[in-house]
């Protein structure tokens, strides 16, 4: 076999192969051997049909088809290796010459991964929020915490705002009751706006027994985005009272004996969430700073195959769950598809981008992903998932998912690295260190990498054998 690579543009590239046929001899003696399997020939047991007589009774051309199908990602698979190529998804293989007893030739076009010139970034400067914790932090979040354990106790009078309600709502579109607009016995906090738009005022003012019809713009269901009258009835109405900012509470809310003592703990988990959040801010700025440094050829296929996998993505798995379809959705975000599709191809741009800065850094950095680093990842990935680690590690493995978990984390990594050597400073001019082997700048690094590349899997066909099969299935 001997291959030739000629470059189309830096992101793709044809390949052109020749095979000799007595190369193909392996795959041409398991193609009749296929067929003697499947086919029955009076006078012949099964499985013993010899090869003329199947060339006579189903053609040879058949055979060499099933010979020449078997062998393409084998024959693909070495010319990629000779060319020392990079492939990103299916190849587009065509078959341009067959001449049985003598020659198979062969083209196949496929996307590459673009050579990267990384500029030196240690230059980059960024500001980030100072990650201070106020009296304010602290009190808001005790005040949540007693929200939480907050009691109800049945009024008789008018609903205000923080009252809990017992409503009966009953959703109409051109004057006819949705199928799915009844609901009865829903319990809503007046002023959490956790409902329909509209609902506050609504309710506000209501005692129980009282019904209101205001107009709103659906969320959900089978008339998601559209205009609907609802009448919304009270039922019942309930005022919450918290309880007394004190030990007692402290005890009963926290394993503190204290209020001072829970108040200390309110303000070292703001701590903790503020630190985290600085990092996350630094971690996004900084690719950002550094996505803008580097010229990166888009490979188009790829692009588009990823535009429309994320927006199958979100047709059919995100909206599907809220039983809503994307002109709903669009209505509700108040953009036009053309709007829409832009920034679907902005989004899948930066991903795409992403994934190639930060795997060359890797590359560049000798970055690796030890097995603790990736167990950690899958564990954090499990719980996100709402999956026991057990059961989402059996699924990455299935799936074939492991070479996309390890290129987050080593992804995650670079992003840390590059981090580590800019500037970050806080709003008050305090320098923010955020080193690789701190835990809070590792991870969030990681979950910047995962949320720019979002369904982005550009590194999947790596290996040798998606590869073959791609080349199989094309």
């Amino acid at each position: 076999m001997k291959s030739a690579v000629e470059t189309l543009n830096p992101t793709r590239v044809r390949l052109t192969v020749e095979v000799p046929f007595e190369e193909l001899k392996p795959s041409l003696d398991a193609a009749y051997k296929k067929i003697n399997q499947q086919v029955t020939v009076p006078g012949f047991r099964k499985g013993k049909i010899p090869a003329r007589i199947i060339d006579q009774r189903f053609g040879r051309g058949a055979v060499l088809e099933e010979a020449v199908n078997d062998a393409l990602p084998k024959f693909y698979s070495e010319a990629v290796s000779e060319g020392e190529l990079n492939p990103l998804g299916q190849p587009e293989v065509d078959i341009t010459e067959l001449k049985d007893n003598e020659l198979l030739t062969f083209t196949a076009e496929v996307d590459i991964r673009p050579e990267i010139t990384i500029p030196d970034y240690t230059g980059i400067e960024v500001t980030v929020e100072a990650a201070e914790v106020t009296d304010e932090d602290v009190a808001e979040a005790v005040e949540q915490l007693r929200e939480r354990f907050a009691s109800t106790s049945v009024v008789e009078r008018a609903a205000a705002e923080g009252d809990v309600l017992k409503l009966d709502l009953e959703a109409k579109v051109d004057g006819e009751v949705l199928e799915d607009g009844v609901a009865e016995g829903i319990d809503y906090t007046v002023g959490s706006g956790q409902l329909l738009d509209g609902i506050d005022e609504a309710v506000t003012g209501l005692e129980a027994g009282g019904t209101a019809t205001f107009t709103s713009t659906l969320k959900g269901g089978s008339a998601a985005g559209q205009e609907s009258e609802v009448t919304v009835k009270v039922i019942s109405v309930s005022a919450r009272e918290l309880p007394e900012a004190d030990d007692e509470f402290a005890q009963l809310a926290s394993e503190f004996d204290t209020f001072e003592e829970l108040q200390a703990d309110s303000r070292r988990r703001l701590a903790d969430q503020k630190k985290y959040q600085q990092a996350t801010e630094a971690q996004e700025k900084v690719l950002d700073a550094l996505l803008e440094l580097v010229e990166v050829p888009m490979p188009e296929k790829l692009l588009k195959d990823e535009v429309e996998t994320r927006k199958h993505n979100l047709e059919h798995h995100q909206l599907g769950q809220l039983g809503m379809d994307l002109d709903a959705y669009l209505k509700i975000q108040d953009k036009t598809v053309e709007e829409f599709e832009d920034e679907l191809k902005e989004q899948a741009e930066k991903g795409i981008r992403t994934q190639f800065v930060l795997d060359q850094i890797a590359k560049s950095e000798n970055l690796t992903v030890s097995q603790e680093e990736l167990t950690e990842h899958l564990v954090r990935r499990a719980q996100s998932s709402g999956m026991s680690p057990d059961q989402f590690a059996q699924a990455v493995v299935e799936g074939g998912q492991v070479p996309m978990l390890v290129g987050e984390v080593s992804r995650g990594k670079a992003l840390a690295t590059v981090v580590e050597s800019v500037k970050v400073t806080d709003t008050n001019g305090e320098p923010v260190h955020l080193d690789d082997e701190d835990e809070e700048g590792a991870e969030a690094a990681t979950e910047v990498v995962e949320a720019a590349e979002e369904t982005t899997e550009a590194d999947k066909g790596a290996d040798k054998a998606e590869k073959a099969e791609k080349a199989e299935n094309a």
